[in-house]
């Protein structure tokens, strides 16, 4: 399946930030407002999330050029990752604890994201979920859970966060049922905010961000939804 857009669209500009094309060279835009449901809507449907460092420190909103894609065709997950999932020793799930997945990325060995992801972030993100926008996918071994990854949905953007693993394998086997259900789903825009040499090997690549407005212009506008169970199968994501 493609995640070439099949018409241009003119980028909006957001109602509550600057333009993303105002950025300072590193990706800053600004500097100030709230972590809820509303501003966090605006900020992804326009190119812009937050990351902000602590609760007690100012909230900084970016916008990175260039930006970070996963194309749904050159993703590549390990066969050993693929193995796993095969045997059993994972089970994948999808909101089944999107808090738990965020309190796993926001701690502990194997965090792929840090402590970035703050207590007010955790709040902010999981009301976002319960509004049908924030979504995640857990792996388990023998009832507990062992990795995941977690992210906001608009339209046909699915904006990755963070991820984590609790075992070897388990953040990377939930990334390849993500994928998977996404490209089942309809999905066109995986969005992996930056390029890092493990999301590299997994198949990541850059885009200018005039390029990725673009793409995400027509994305949002897209009538797809994430569904309430998983679809697709990650085992044929290497064939």
């Amino acid at each position: 399946m493609s995640t070439e857009p099949t018409r241009q669209s003119q980028p909006s500009r957001p109602r509550y930030f600057p333009p993303a094309e105002t950025a300072t060279p590193e990706g800053a835009l600004v500097v100030g407002g709230e972590l809820n449901a509303e501003l966090l809507l605006d900020a992804y449907s326009h190119g812009i999330f937050p990351w902000p460092h602590s609760d007690d420190e100012p909230l900084v909103w970016w916008s990175l050029d260039p930006r970070a894609i996963i194309e749904f065709a050159k993703f590549t997950p390990s066969r050993r990752t693929l193995r796993r999932l095969r045997s059993g020793q994972f089970a994948a799930t999808m909101d089944r604890d999107f808090t738990g997945v965020m309190r796993g990325c926001s701690m502990g060995p194997g965090r792929e994201g840090g402590t970035w992801i703050t207590p007010q972030m955790i709040r902010a993100y999981t009301h976002l979920h319960q509004l049908g926008h924030a979504h995640s996918v857990e792996t388990w071994h023998e009832g507990h859970l062992v990795g995941g990854v977690y992210g906001v949905a608009i339209g046909g953007l699915f904006a990755a966060e963070s991820m984590f693993y609790r075992q070897r394998d388990a953040s990377t086997a939930a990334l390849a049922v993500l994928v998977a259900h996404l490209k089942a789903r309809g999905y066109g825009l995986l969005d992996v905010q930056q390029w890092t040499h493990h999301t590299g090997r997994l198949g990541a690549t850059t885009l200018p961000r005039a390029t990725y407005l673009q793409r995400l212009a027509v994305e949002v506008e897209r009538p797809v939804s994430f569904g309430r169970q998983l679809e697709g199968d990650p085992q044929t994501l290497r064939d």
